[in-house]
């Protein structure tokens, strides 16, 4: 299922003023290009709090794209031993900064179960303040080679 539509500051605002004005929220929506349900949160929201920006989030900001995960799985899986040629064709095919670590776990432990799961449920997931070696969001990763380890910033 691909990530929702987040709506800008400016169409959030534009959503807002319609809906004072008495315009229906599918006819927001269709306006938009965005699910009812969209327009429906905005409003919730907007009554909660008084403002249209989305609260921030907590967590390490992702680096790397849902696709260039997978593209880093796929790679893993079908090379195991060559981390230094997934690196190079990651670098190579979206310009992702990969860094050396000293960790070594293998890569392919990098599986979603890590994403999906929470650090306490999952002894591979860490969380940012307790490890120097991070991968995107939660999870370390390293190479099937003692020693090597891949980070990515």
């Amino acid at each position: 299922m691909p990530p929702r539509k987040k709506l800008s500051d400016l169409d959030a605002g534009r959503a807002i003023g319609w809906l004072q004005d008495g315009v229906a929220a599918r006819q927001v929506a269709q306006r938009l290009a965005v699910a009812p349900s969209v327009i429906i949160r905005l409003k919730q929201r907007f009554h909660a709090t008084g403002r249209v920006q989305e609260r921030q989030h907590s967590g390490r900001p992702r680096v790397t794209t849902q696709r260039e995960d997978r593209f880093i799985q796929r790679q893993a899986m079908q090379q195991r031993m060559a981390t230094a040629n997934i690196r190079q064709r990651l670098q190579a095919t979206t310009n992702t900064v990969v860094e050396w670590s000293d960790d070594p776990k293998p890569l392919t432990q990098l599986w979603l179960a890590c994403k999906a799961s929470s650090p306490r449920n999952n002894p591979d997931c860490k969380s940012p303040s307790s490890s120097p070696s991070l991968v995107h969001s939660t999870c370390e990763a390293a190479t099937s080679e003692v020693g090597s380890g891949v980070v990515y910033r």
